[in-house]
């Protein structure tokens, strides 16, 4: 079995990758800010580039789930700095130390608002960069896993949607509100909200470890995305309630600024073309069974 070295472990992904990993035998290396706790845990600092590559000697692949939630505040300038410190440093910092320690495979996180908001135009991986923050955010964080290309590692870049979680994630915020008949449709309701339930996005990072064939560019999506408004009527179906509601556009604008303007109001239609072609197969297929499950199931 491989063994596998995976920053931010601790995040919603990465939590259930380090278990999805050590269930089927794996080992697992946790790489920590801290002091490590016991062998399964490697130090580094990407602040100020500290890593000893040498620690990665005999891992198989690395994993890179660091980044602040794009979600967790309004866009001041100052958050959104940090929402490029907390990517791109690390990505560069372990990327080169992937390439020093001639670890095969990297699996760095990314995201579809690479594509911006493409409307109702389908996009799968060959699809051109888009317009705003989070597009220049995603090409600038991809960009940051040169020196591992360069090198000749095989580098996955996990374009990921919407994560819909049995715990955490953006259903967290969202049930609350549905339970209570609050679910409401964003805006307009016509952008395209590029889903995957984690148990999926797990399984697809797994095998991207495993796929020789998984290289570059990768939407870690569900096969058939859906609007805003078909997403608020599926998810107040699974929970039996009423969706009626609407929050308009310039209410959200005016509450949470430009990040209602990129990561509510606009979205995209992001298929997995590349997971698909090489073989990968999806558990949940359409957005009412990944929020069926998402919504009964307890995992990790």
């Amino acid at each position: 079995m491989a063994t596998v070295a995976i920053a931010g472990s601790s995040g919603l992904i990465g939590s259930a990758l380090v278990y999805a990993l050590r269930a089927t035998d794996h080992q697992v290396v946790r790489i920590v800010r801290r002091e490590p706790a016991n062998s399964d845990e490697i130090y580094w600092n990407p602040d100020t580039g500290e890593f000893d590559a040498a620690a990665l000697r005999g891992v198989d692949a690395a994993v890179n789930m660091c980044g602040v939630n794009v979600g967790a505040k309004r866009w001041s300038g100052a958050f959104k700095q940090s929402l490029r410190d907390s990517r791109i440093d690390p990505t560069e910092v372990l990327s080169q130390a992937v390439a020093d320690a001639g670890v095969g495979v990297l699996v760095n996180a990314s995201a579809v608002g690479y594509y911006g908001d493409t409307g109702s135009r389908v996009a799968d991986e060959t699809a051109p960069q888009g317009r705003g923050f989070l597009a220049q955010l995603c090409r600038d964080w991809e960009a940051a896993t040169a020196p591992a290309q360069q090198a000749g590692v095989r580098v996955v870049l996990t374009r990921t949607g919407v994560v819909l979680s049995p715990r955490g994630g953006m259903l967290s915020r969202l049930r609350p509100l549905f339970s209570l008949g609050l679910g409401a449709r964003l805006g307009s309701g016509r952008q395209y909200i590029p889903w995957i339930s984690l148990e999926d996005q797990i399984r697809a990072l797994m095998f991207a470890i495993q796929t020789e064939e998984v290289s570059g560019a990768v939407n870690f999506t569900g096969p058939a995305p859906v609007t805003n408004a078909e997403f608020t009527f599926a998810m107040g179906r699974v929970l039996n309630r009423p969706t009626p509601l609407m929050a308009p556009g310039f209410a959200l604008k005016a509450l949470l600024g430009e990040f209602a303007e990129e990561g509510l109001l606009g979205g995209q239609r992001a298929i997995p073309a590349a997971l698909e072609r090489a073989g990968y197969e999806f558990r949940h297929h359409t957005v009412g069974e990944a929020l069926a499950y998402a919504t009964s199931t307890v995992e990790w």
